[in-house]
């Protein structure tokens, strides 16, 4: 690899494409966080939504990666301005047990590696930390989040510093060569420990992935209580977050036997999916039938701890941000329908655009990172636009701005459905500016507020807003396993699904791949009619300008 780039290769890119995302974003500032049934909130009790990214530093050099790239506080400010309030950053147990470890500098642990280029390159992007101890460095990359007003949740992602994760690397489970549990609680007290009065740790995860032979429900329980007993007796302010079983897929063992701890009001459930969770099905399976029995398992392994009153936070996900990979792509606007409809927390994997050493190669570029290899530039700034629909709370306490409405959002797109005026087409926009929609008993999606409803004209047509709501064409029903096509009737008994076109519009058209057709993609027709308390940011009003009298006389002459 090439010498390390100049710190003025500066995320330009980043400030431009962002800033209507921060806009939109609520802002927050650091403060003790807890929980209110499903919902994380501040001291205020308002919802803060964890949007956050993983930012990798569990592997052998041990250091936040990237800082050979750019300073740290470059890369926390494309942290804030790509729209993410928060980092998930990784720790290995040995760097916060082993002193020997925790003791090297940080010239010590990439000379130590023959990382020569590197340490050139943090010599011009982050001198002051070269010579701190391994532990101190850690510390910095924290304080600069912090001072970006970047909240972190310190994840203990494995012992032994390296890759992760195999079920026989001996970090997998309680008991296993490198995961000695009474080191691990020594190790949870000593981080919790370290930051204490940190303000912008706002939690700590217990450990990744919990997976392999030795793993069992009975020692989950005795000792994720213990661990999360030991992080909350050695710093109270801090959400504890625990992880499941089978490379945290699982967590559907709490259905039947809650756990038992002496505190309240701070404990967060986390879980992972990613399309090869599921090996090759999205590819090699019918997307709809896939969806549908994806969904339907993280429900029953997971996602019912929300209807529990627990938080859940999806701590890692992702997709190749190259575009290429069908797999991921397929997975991807199936998991973004769900993100939308259940509004939960969650954690992007990755920030890291490459690592100084992973596996046994120097530099390997991360195509699940959103910085380029060289931390400089985005590698998919479309991906972080549609993404940035579900970094906002749609619901949740101190967002109770409008009664409860509907919002029909379109996974392929990140956008929502909304209308400019009467005589132009329905389209997608930022769901921030959408129509607000209720979505009443006999399935009409009606304009809130008023007595207008969406309805199917003709298959290639724009679908319509009319007044005629009782009729066949004005009912929507989702449909198919993946229960994200909206389908409607029109009076010849044909039917059709919404669709959008290259531009964005929506028109309605023949329902598509709802057989057992692996090769056709159904993402443009796959919409989700979501619970939103937002007050929508539109300045249109049905009852300015003579377009409703122009609307209701031409509905009205029509009909005649």
């Amino acid at each position: 690899m090439g010498q390390s780039p100049p710190t003025s290769c500066y995320n330009n890119i980043l400030l431009s494409i962002f800033v209507t995302i921060l806009i939109l974003l609520p802002q927050y500032s650091h403060a003790t966080l807890s929980t209110n049934s499903r919902w994380i909130i501040n001291e205020g009790g308002q919802r803060v939504k964890l949007s956050c990214v993983n930012w990798v530093s569990h592997l052998e050099v041990m250091v936040a990666e990237g800082l050979s790239k750019q300073p740290i506080d470059t890369i926390s400010k494309s942290i804030t301005n790509m729209g993410f309030n928060c980092v998930r950053l990784t720790w290995p147990l040995f760097l916060f047990t082993n002193d020997s470890l925790s003791s090297l500098t940080v010239r010590q642990s990439f000379n130590n590696l023959g990382l020569v280029e590197s340490i050139a390159g943090l010599q011009v992007n982050n001198p002051s930390i070269l010579d701190l101890s391994l532990l101190h460095a850690y510390q910095a990359v924290v304080s600069g989040l912090g001072n970006n007003n970047v909240m972190v949740i310190l994840d203990n992602h494995i012992s032994k510093p390296g890759w992760c994760c195999s079920n026989f690397d001996g970090n997998g489970f309680f008991g296993d060569q490198y995961f000695n549990p009474d080191l691990w609680i020594q190790g949870l007290t000593n981080v919790a420990t370290t930051f204490i009065n940190v303000t912008n740790v706002v939690g700590m995860s217990l450990r990744n992935e919990l997976r392999g032979p030795k793993q069992n429900v009975n020692d989950w329980y005795r000792y994720m209580q213990k661990g999360a007993e030991a992080v909350h007796a050695a710093n109270p302010d801090v959400l504890v977050i625990l992880s499941g079983l089978s490379f945290d897929k699982d967590l559907s063992f709490l259905r039947q036997r809650p756990i038992n701890l002496t505190f309240s009001g701070k404990l967060v459930f986390e879980i992972h999916r990613y399309s090869f969770t599921d090996g090759k099905s999205w590819e090699t399976g019918n997307p709809n039938q896939v969806c549908g029995q994806v969904v339907n398992d993280i429900m029953s392994r997971g996602g019912f701890l929300l209807d529990q009153g627990y938080p859940l936070f999806v701590s890692e996900f992702g997709a190749d941000q190259r575009g290429t990979n069908v797999n991921d792509n397929r997975y991807f606007n199936c998991f973004l329908g769900l993100a939308a409809e259940l509004d939960f927390d969650w954690a992007l994997w990755t920030l890291v655009g490459s690592y100084y050493l992973r596996e046994g190669v120097v530099g390997l570029n991360e195509v699940y990172g959103v910085m380029d290899w060289n931390w400089c530039d985005i590698r998919n700034s479309s991906f972080l636009k549609r993404i940035s629909a579900v970094q906002s709370p749609f619901q949740g306490p101190g967002y109770n701005e409008s009664r409860s409405h509907k919002l029909i959002f379109h996974p392929m797109t990140g956008l929502c459905v909304r209308r400019i005026s009467f005589f132009q087409p329905l389209e997608l926009g930022p769901c921030s500016e959408s129509d607000a929609w209720d979505y009443t008993p006999t399935k009409a999606l009606t304009l809130t507020g008023t007595y207008f409803c969406l309805q199917a004209d003709k298959s290639g047509q724009p679908a319509k807003l009319g007044i005629m709501c009782t009729n066949s064409n004005s009912k929507w029903q989702a449909i198919s396993d993946s229960k994200m096509h909206l389908s409607s009737k029109l009076q010849d008994g044909t039917n059709l699904c919404l669709d959008v076109d290259s531009k964005n519009v929506v028109f309605t058209n023949t329902c598509k791949c709802l057989s057992k057709d692996k090769t056709c993609d159904p993402a443009s027709q796959w919409f989700k009619i979501i619970d939103s308390t937002r007050q929508q940011n539109t300045t249109k009003s049905f009852f300015q300008s003579n377009q409703i009298v122009q609307f209701l006389g031409n509905t009205f002459s029509y009909i005649l």
